[in-house]
């Protein structure tokens, strides 16, 4: 009996013991890992997975051949690449300090370059490729338009407003200066006054924000008076747009009040001024002066061509535009023009930078202004509205916007009020819907 007992012991420990023992082996036993590719990266063109990827900005004194260099492409190389691509784009002389740039390099110990992209901005990019052969093009980054829509009440100014909401202040400045510029003064918005705008916002590679790109369309009350703005093509083939309102009137006028954006008049047209350097002599000043920063833009007061786009004694460098048969504009004393004789500007279109060229004591854009080739003041003269119009675009512009106006009037306002019995006691009557 006892052997019995010991035996069938025996046996029950035995079998314990080798379930154990295959529970530990199956928890040794390791599931086969699976390799997953790495998610393909595409920029530029490029599976940069293909490459070992050198990004970097050029920096001061740098050049193409000396980035080469430092990369261990010799010289001979270097001479190949830039006279084969200096048709498409001239590598040596074009490099900017600050300016982003990507190596493509071999996916080896050597690492050699195959492939130099320059950013010249942020849309831009230039291929230099020299793999296999060598050839340049310059291309863009995809772009996407976001629509957006915002409102505001006016408390103090229209940026606070904006900043207030996390908007960029660019919606203000276009409003003040592309489009109600010649209708509303911003300096002067009343408390309680409001805005609801239409715009698109510019990314690239989907993420990348650029800032606002165009307005499309707007309502602005101030003083209780509702000013509409549409945006509106009116030639196809020079690109002119301007803004109308709900009953197709131009909301600008033909001129700009000044050709740089932040700038002030320091000397007005002046035929008896009298200078103590020449002896108090009268010295007409036949221009307006508006000083600004060296490299500040010049813009093209209204559309026309340019007729002289040079230097000259006490003028310096500079452009002049015929705009009609009855106004001319000039623009002194530029660092350097961005326009050449013959060629068509638009209203607002950058047609040089201020300098100091010619006689000058300081950095600033003498403005002439010509009416039926007699010089005069534009500060004085009554100048004639923007093209309207025409019959045969005014219906279509009606059409248009009938969609477009009935979505900007039902946008509500911003539920952030200003406090109504505050108002009162300003003796503003607008109410926030």
């Amino acid at each position: 009996m006892q052997t019995r007992l010991l035996t069938a012991l025996f046996v029950c420990v035995a079998f314990l013991s080798c379930k154990d023992d295959k529970k530990v082996n199956e928890e040794k036993i390791e599931p086969l890992q699976t390799f997953v590719e790495p998610a393909e990266i595409h920029e530029f063109g490029f599976n940069l997975n293909d490459f070992v990827v050198k990004r970097d900005t050029i920096q001061s004194g740098d050049s193409f051949g000396a980035i080469m260099e430092r990369n261990k492409i010799g010289y001979p190389m270097i001479y190949n690449i830039v006279e084969s691509a200096k048709d498409s784009f001239d590598i040596a002389r074009r490099l900017q300090v600050g300016k982003p740039y990507t190596l493509l390099c071999s996916k080896d110990s050597l690492e050699l370059p195959q492939c130099f992209i320059y950013q010249p901005n942020q849309e831009e990019y230039v291929v230099i490729n020299f793999k296999d052969s060598i050839h340049a093009y310059t291309n863009r980054k995809p772009i996407k338009y976001v629509e957006k829509e915002a409102t505001g009440i006016i408390d103090s100014n229209i940026s606070e407003t904006l900043e207030s909401q996390g908007l960029s202040p660019r919606l203000a400045y276009m409003m003040a200066d592309d489009i109600y510029a010649w209708t509303i003064d911003f300096r002067r918005l009343q408390r309680g006054d409001r805005f609801k705008v239409i715009y698109t916002d510019k990314y690239i590679d989907d993420s990348i924000y650029v800032g606002v790109d165009k307005i499309k369309a707007a309502y602005f009350e101030h003083n209780n008076e509702p000013f509409y703005a549409f945006r509106f093509k009116t030639d196809t083939v020079k690109g002119i747009v301007d803004y109308f309102n709900e009953e197709a009137k131009n909301l600008r006028r033909a001129f700009l009040k000044s050709p740089v954006k932040f700038g002030r008049i320091s000397s007005r047209y002046n035929l008896k001024r009298r200078i103590a350097y020449y002896g108090y002599k009268v010295r007409p000043h036949k221009g307006t002066d508006f000083a600004a920063s060296i490299g500040t833009p010049i813009m093209a007061t209204a559309n026309g061509t340019v007729t002289e786009s040079t230097r000259r004694g006490g003028n310096g460098k500079y452009v002049k535009i015929r705009h009609n048969a009855t106004y001319e504009t000039q623009y002194l004393h530029m660092k350097a023009q961005n326009v050449k004789k013959g060629q068509f500007v638009k209203q607002g279109d950058i047609i040089g930078w201020v300098g100091m060229t010619g006689n000058t004591g300081g950095p600033h854009v003498c403005y002439r202004f010509w009416k039926n080739g007699r010089q005069v003041d534009p500060l004085r003269e009554k100048l004639p509205e923007a093209k309207p119009i025409s019959d045969s675009l005014k219906t279509r512009y009606l059409d248009f916007i009938t969609p477009i106006r009935e979505r900007l009037d039902g946008i509500q306002f911003n539920e952030t009020r200003i406090d109504e019995d505050l108002l009162a006691e300003e003796t503003l009557i607008t109410q926030a819907k």
